[in-house]
């Protein structure tokens, strides 16, 4: 299976590039072939520019990278903080730019954009990984937990990916080495449990 990876944290050495590292460790070794992006060091530029946003736009090559491995991807594997119930600008971005109409979703044909999506990805599978340093309770008793809202309907859902598996390790600043250890074995069941072994 091809699976598609994405890490965006702007620091070397956090918690979320260790989950990365875990997840690309464990799909690697199913016999999967990984292509991954950590968008900050590969510093992608999420600004999306006017002649992008129609269908017929024109890319630059690294959008027309990205296009190609997602609409050819089995699985994919998008790793982030939870930074305001929201992903981390760089990521916003990936997405505006890379799940375009015509690689991700379609509109029917007359309707003229105003009806339901039709997603378009071959992905039947995602898995999403967070960090973040407010308690899970209280993420969802105060807040609503955007996150899950937002890869699990308004992104994935509308872009044909039917199972969805989210998983947010909290509280990171104050987490012990071992409980890191215990999330960071988690995230390698929980991609080997969603991409079975490809031999």
């Amino acid at each position: 299976m091809n699976i598609l990876l994405i890490l965006a944290h702007p620091t070397p050495g956090s918690f979320n590039h260790a989950i990365a590292a875990a997840a690309r460790e464990a799909l690697i070794g199913a016999g999967h072939e990984v292509w991954f992006h950590d968008l900050y060091a590969e510093s992608f530029d999420p600004i999306l520019p006017t002649a992008e946003i129609s269908q017929e736009g024109p890319v630059t090559g690294v959008i027309q990278q990205h296009c190609q491995q997602l609409a050819a991807a089995d699985g994919i594997v998008i790793v982030h903080p939870n930074w305001w119930g929201m992903p981390p600008a760089i990521l916003k971005g990936w997405v505006d730019r890379v799940l375009r109409p015509g690689v991700a979703y379609m509109f029917l044909e007359g309707d003229s954009g105003e009806g339901v999506p039709v997603g378009l990805l071959k992905a039947r599978a995602a898995a999403v990984f967070n960090t973040a340093n407010t308690p899970p309770g209280r993420e969802v008793a105060v807040f609503g937990d955007p996150l899950e809202t937002l890869w699990k309907n308004c992104i994935f859902g509308l872009c044909g990916v039917t199972r969805v598996y989210r998983r947010t390790f909290a509280v990171v600043v104050t987490s012990t080495p071992e409980e890191r250890r215990v999330w960071l074995t988690e995230v390698h069941q929980a991609v080997t449990q969603l991409f079975p072994d490809a031999s």
